[in-house]
């Protein structure tokens, strides 16, 4: 009876340890290291992206013109798959991030003892009755129609009336975006390791004594309603010092369209460019370097939040770096200067343009437009990317200097940079591409680097928005293409 017991005992051990190590590695019959799985998944298809294979290229100038003093310089690079916008954004979808920034203002407030005080629009506990961090409650409908008196002087209160017109609007001084962002690339650098032992591997030098010193971003608004941005230094106590503060207006600038052009009547586009129904499908234009990187994160903000999960990680949404750009938009081709094959910018037989700039001096109709195009009028190119030379240019997230061919990596090249507040205005460049509906025929090849100031808002620039690919889905198979 004790031996049945004893072997019992025995196969109750085995059959618990095959049960435990079933979660940290399998045991084979064989004894051999078979591996562990991990969890994957397939990400969907981002609405109205497409997929831009991992590929290499070169990329830059290829042959010199001593008529646009170019210089040959071009050189290899290699980039991973990324979704791209198949359009460039445009004012309807960024008029949703101004009005997602109004509403969330009109929360705010009505939820304020000021405005009535409902605590309905403000989330303080959740369903056990336990404290949360306090955030607004978007499933409580705005009282559009019928508000009572505090719930209008809520509403009422982002707008403004024009003194001149008399018009009400919405007041786009009071549209701030709040942001963070965690610097994982700081992070991640071995001489900002929290663990002075692991910031010095070579055993021949003694361990950093010193924590290091990093720099942060931080930003608020002061008693006068002023966007208050500070670059700070401090030394390193903790992740949290890896997160920036941004506090951005979202407003696009319309007056772009008066001051990019002296002693031009544009006054028409200042006030319907933005505003009217029939430019919703037009790119948006006068929004600067920083609010398109806010709108980014806007993006992947209000994705997450419609998951409806707290702690779920989403690949987040940004501006495409230039060599993704300069990739997708010369469709991987190391010969192609344009968005199409070959050097001209119409189509031999029929005489149609393929993009929209200005085809000769004074004439911006030719193509048939004056300023911008819908989106998608022209034909997309090899990879399904429309409007990737002409219509507006378009931020990337590349900072600019004279030398960053030369500082980047050839390994998903990128230079960033963000700027301190005290910086000298010329390190403030970003990296722009692909012409605009104001420049010549040789300004919207997709080889060629401009530049201009983070905060610029101008009437030929806008954006477009891109997420590196997850992995790949079980069976998926790179694309061949025509090189």
């Amino acid at each position: 009876m004790k031996k049945t017991k004893r072997i019992l005992f025995s196969c109750m051990a085995v059959a618990l340890l095959v049960s435990c190590a079933a979660g940290g590695g399998r045991l084979s019959a064989g004894g051999e290291v078979t591996g562990v799985g991990g969890p994957s998944w397939a990400e969907p298809t981002p609405y109205g992206m497409v997929l831009i294979d991992r590929g290499s290229m070169k990329v830059g100038v290829s042959n010199a013109d001593s008529l646009w003093n170019l210089e040959a310089n071009a050189r290899g690079i290699s980039v991973d798959g990324f979704w791209m916008d198949e359009t460039e954004i445009t004012n309807a979808k960024y008029k949703q991030f101004v009005f997602w920034v109004r509403d969330s203002i009109i929360r705010e407030r009505l939820a304020d003892p000021a405005y009535g005080g409902n605590e309905d629009f403000k989330i303080e506990e959740d369903r056990e009755g336990n404290p949360v961090t306090p955030h607004l409650n978007w499933n409580k409908a705005i009282p559009w129609r019928n508000p009572n008196e505090d719930e209008l002087r809520a509403i009422e209160s982002v707008y403004r009336t024009n003194p001149i017109t008399g018009v009400r609007e919405l007041d786009g001084e009071q549209l701030n975006y709040r942001y963070e962002v965690y610097n994982h690339t700081e992070a991640a650098k071995r001489r900002n390791r929290l663990d002075p032992k692991r910031r010095e591997y070579n055993t021949d030098k003694a361990t950093p004594t010193q924590s290091p010193v990093i720099s942060k971003d931080t930003a608020y608004i002061n008693d006068e309603g002023e966007i208050v941005r500070q670059t700070i230094s401090r030394v390193l106590t903790g992740d949290y010092d890896f997160v920036n503060t941004y506090i951005v207006n979202v407003y696009p600038d319309t007056t772009a369209w008066v001051n990019d052009f002296e002693n031009a009547y544009n006054e028409p586009y200042v006030r319907m460019y933005f505003a009217h129904g029939g430019y919703s499908d037009y790119p948006v234009v006068g929004v600067s370097w920083e609010q398109a990187t806010a709108f980014a994160n806007w993006r992947t903000d209000f994705l997450r939040r419609s998951l409806g999960r707290e702690g779920i990680y989403v690949e987040p949404y940004r501006l495409p770096t230039e060599a993704e750009w300069e990739f997708a938009a010369r469709a991987g081709i190391d010969d192609n200067p344009y968005p199409w094959d070959g050097d001209l910018t119409m189509s031999d037989d029929k005489g149609c343009f393929y993009a929209n700039f200005k085809p000769m001096e004074g004439n911006y109709v030719k193509d048939g437009h004056v300023i911008t195009s819908r989106v998608g009028t022209y034909a997309p190119n090899d990879f399904g990317l429309y409007d990737m030379a002409g219509n507006v240019s378009e931020w990337t997230s590349t900072a600019y200097t004279e030398s960053v061919g030369r500082l980047t990596s050839d390994l998903n090249p990128d230079y960033r940079y963000n700027a301190a507040v005290e910086d000298p205005y010329k390190m403030k460049r970003k990296i722009i591409r692909g012409g605009s509906w104001k420049d010549v025929a040789h300004n919207v090849r997709s080889d060629l680097r401009m530049w201009e100031y983070q905060n610029e808002q101008r009437s030929y620039i806008g954006f477009r928005c891109v997420r590196t690919q997850i992995g790949f889905a079980k069976g998926q198979k790179q694309k061949n293409r025509k090189r």
